[in-house]
């Protein structure tokens, strides 16, 4: 009996400060199988985020990033990772290319960004998604010029995951809202 009533004593004080609300988050993607199945325009963009793996400076982790984006203006840009002996000073794919964008096209929407990798110590099957500061950024850069970048993600080979808004990836984000 007392084990019941401390039971439900722990229920009643759990209502009060809502701590029993439960919900679900559901993020809407398209997966692919191939290259051959996406778009000709989705496609040219992944084979050039994979090209741009070869530009990557990875000599510690051997974790090569590639990123192409596709800006409004028509304008194919690419980054790559970037690492550095300090190892957090580094910088991944995803942000190199956000700053050429900004500097090279200041105010040019980005269409889509196609990210790709090969992991040099292991597979590169699955698709990669974005760390949490470009993550962040992305979101960021979606906010700064009001419109959404579609987002393909992919390995060397494998399945290909396309989301409508980087806005998917970060779905708790803090933003410049949450600052007034």
């Amino acid at each position: 009996m007392e084990g019941s009533s401390k039971l439900s004593a722990l229920r009643t004080f759990l209502s009060k400060y809502n701590f029993m609300v439960h919900q679900k988050i559901s993020i809407a993607f398209d997966e692919y199988d191939s290259v051959d199945q996406l778009s000709g325009e989705d496609a040219a963009l992944l084979i050039e985020a994979q090209k741009a793996i070869a530009i990557a400076y990875a000599p510690y982790s051997k974790f090569r990033v590639g990123a192409a984006a596709l800006l409004q203006n028509g304008k194919t840009l690419l980054g790559s990772n970037q690492e550095n002996a300090s190892y957090p000073v580094g910088m991944c794919a995803e942000r190199v290319l956000l700053s050429t964008a900004s500097s090279l096209f200041p105010g040019i929407p980005i269409k889509a960004i196609a990210i790709s990798y090969r992991n040099e110590l292991g597979e590169s099957i699955k698709p990669i998604s974005p760390c949490g500061i470009c993550r962040q950024t992305l979101v960021e850069y979606e906010s700064m010029l009001k419109y959404p970048i579609r987002l393909i993600l992919a390995g060397m080979e494998g399945k290909i995951v396309v989301l409508p808004n980087a806005g998917t990836l970060l779905p708790f984000g803090f933003s410049g809202k949450d600052l007034q």
